[in-house]
């Protein structure tokens, strides 16, 4: 019933900020539609300066990114001159379509007064018709988001459709994306009904068919299977999936079902077409030395 287990790798996305990379995988590049996976944190101390965990003004196409915090805040800012701080619980899910630029960035002084810092960021690719959509972005409340609870069982719907929940977050293809809590040895079933299903551990440790996985591993499960898990401790975990969309080619923070249009978008990004935050405009990260043609889903070299 298990089609293979990852590991996260640590990847560096600014100066003092290490996350767990879970997807690309090399043997699993995408689930359903989700090709991207970063688990930032949890940073539970002060560095000597907040603003080197900044990532600069960057662009994307051909991708909605969903940004879930458990804990801490950021400010999100982007070329449609939306300015959204984001915070735990909150789905932020920003459309780029055609090509859009944003920053994430750590302003709040209070910004550890909580407990730190942690958040999972996650890349849905776009079906082909919607590759080209206008850019958007849309915060929804805790309070937009159903919850369910159980003996033992605490989730909240991202987005999709999960279990009999369903909410307002509007997506582009049939998906599943759930933040699950697990009591120590309570047990829960993954939803059925989507060809690639997922579990990522969070935090705290799970069983399944004998065996234990921890924070980091990611169990990708084979199609129709119905399997369930155990916690071994109290965990959280992101139960995640869909239908795939087809060959996706990645590069940097572009994602097209198209090799030229992914060139097409680092000339874009060179020459100023895409637009920069207009209120956060007098930085960016530069388009990286290109050495090589996109491929099908390489892993990318930067995390939002």
């Amino acid at each position: 019933m298990l089609e293979l287990a990852i590991e996260a790798r640590k990847a560096s996305i600014a100066p003092g900020m290490e996350v767990r990379r879970i997807l690309p995988f090399r043997l699993k590049r995408m689930v359903g539609p989700f090709i991207f996976m970063d688990h930032g944190g949890p940073i539970a101390s002060l560095p000597l300066r907040v603003q080197s965990l900044d990532v600069l003004p960057h662009p994307h196409i051909g991708l909605s990114t969903v940004s879930y915090l458990f804990d801490g805040k950021m400010t999100h800012r982007d070329s449609l001159g939306v300015e959204q701080i984001i915070q735990p619980g909150e789905v932020n899910w920003m459309t780029a379509g055609k090509g859009i630029a944003h920053s994430e960035r750590f302003e709040d002084p209070n910004l550890w007064a909580t407990g730190g810092f942690e958040m999972i960021q996650t890349w849905v690719a776009l079906p082909e018709t919607a590759e080209e959509s206008d850019p958007s972005f849309a915060n929804y409340r805790k309070d937009e988001l159903p919850v369910f609870t159980d003996k033992g069982v605490w989730m909240r719907l991202i987005a999709g459709t999960a279990f009999g929940l369903k909410n307002e977050v509007k997506t582009h293809s049939p998906l599943f994306y759930l933040h699950v809590v697990l009591d120590k040895q309570a047990t829960l079933g993954i939803p059925t009904g989507h060809e690639e299903r997922a579990i990522y551990v969070v935090k705290g440790s799970i069983e399944f068919n004998n065996r234990y996985y921890h924070a980091g591993n990611m169990l990708v499960f084979k199609k129709n299977a119905e399997p369930t898990v155990k916690a071994v401790e109290d965990s959280t975990l992101m139960f995640l999936g869909g239908e795939p969309l087809g060959e996706r080619f990645i590069w940097w923070n572009f994602v097209s079902s198209r090799k030229e249009r992914i060139e097409q978008a680092k000339s874009d990004w060179q020459q100023g077409r895409i637009i920069l935050p207009p209120n956060d405009n007098k930085e960016f990260i530069p388009l990286p030395e290109d050495r090589s043609r996109p491929a099908a889903n390489p892993a990318p070299e930067h995390f939002s």
